[in-house]
């Protein structure tokens, strides 16, 4: 399955990607496409005319869990693989994820988000997004050992699990992932990390559409934490931290606190720059040298959606399973 708006330039090669599986049994893959700007439209709907396997449906105005949903109810199979439109599957990535499922009896299993890039920014940020100062210790940006966890990158769900929670919540526009993840080890169910389900993810082509994406995380990630705050994760505090330390340093500034004002903006900036030579060094790409900027953009809007973006929040639209 795969919610697709205004995404022309990609995806055809996750589509092609998910046709290219193999070792895997017969599958489909269901495009669920909404209001778009863009030809993201007529290029999924050449690919259905090419490709029996490709089908298409229309979910209009809706978000991505609509697409989503819809999706999942218009497929015909007993596992659901999640393909983002940004995303390129490796071709043993279905035939990888149905062995672990069986081998582990989990509900749900993922792997790594391996954000790779072409242009300067889409790279840098691609950079960001693997290093421990840009996104902590979540498995599914940095690696790891196989184990449980508390989410994956897209997943590969057993249906009747979705089912079991009442697929994804509508009402979230963002981190519906990892909210059903939660819904899913919240009934006893299990997700799994396995490092061989690494898939490439194309990131944002500029700092501004960065800082937007970013921002919705925030925003969306306070929504979850305040209906389910034991999901809350170390990581996801450490952003508002960051901005709270800068208004502290800021205020003491005022009163010519000189030293105690420059602790936090000294040490972010020492975490800044030394993961640039870091990453300059070990990746020998001129890319890492925007991590000054991308950094920054991408803590700074999260935290700014996170303390600051006022959602409505109607409620979950699934209520709560008992274990």
């Amino acid at each position: 399955m795969m919610p697709a708006r205004n995404e022309e330039a990609t995806i055809g090669t996750a589509i092609h990607s998910a046709l290219g599986q193999v070792g895997a049994p017969p599958l489909e893959v269901v495009v669920a496409v909404g209001q778009s700007e863009d030809d993201t439209r007529r290029v999924v709907s050449e690919m259905a005319h090419e490709d029996h396997r490709v089908r298409m449906i229309s979910v209009g105005a809706g978000n991505t869990p609509v697409g989503l949903n819809a999706a999942i109810r218009e497929a015909q199979g007993a596992v659901i693989v999640r393909c983002d439109a940004h995303s390129n599957l490796p071709p043993q990535y279905v035939a990888t994820a149905l062995r672990v499922l069986e081998e582990t009896g989990a509900d749900v299993v993922g792997g790594t988000q391996q954000a790779v890039g072409s242009s300067f920014w889409q790279r840098a940020a691609a950079i960001a997004m693997t290093t421990p100062v840009g996104v902590g210790d979540a498995k599914f940006h940095m690696g790891g050992r196989p184990g449980s966890v508390d989410t994956v990158y897209l997943g590969v769900f057993k249906r009747s699990a979705l089912e079991r929670v009442g697929l994804f919540d509508e009402s979230l526009t963002r981190n519906q992932d990892y909210e059903l993840n939660f819904r899913i080890r919240d009934t006893g169910g299990v997700v799994f990390y396995d490092p061989g389900l690494a898939v490439d993810y194309f990131p944002r082509e500029s700092p501004r559409r960065l800082a937007s994406q970013y921002r919705q995380y925030g925003a969306w990630k306070r929504v979850v934490i305040r209906r389910f705050p034991e999901s809350l994760r170390w990581r996801q505090l450490a952003a508002p931290l960051l901005v709270v330390g800068l208004v502290v340093s800021t205020v003491l500034l005022l009163f010519r606190q000189v030293a105690l004002a420059s602790v936090v903006p000294a040490a972010y900036l020492a975490a800044v720059l030394g993961t640039t030579v870091v990453e300059l060094i070990r990746r020998r790409d001129a890319a890492a040298l925007g991590l000054p900027v991308v950094l920054p953009t991408m803590h700074l809007s999260w935290a700014f959606g996170f303390m600051t973006d006022d959602i409505v929040d109607s409620g979950p639209q699934i209520p709560r399973l008992e274990e």
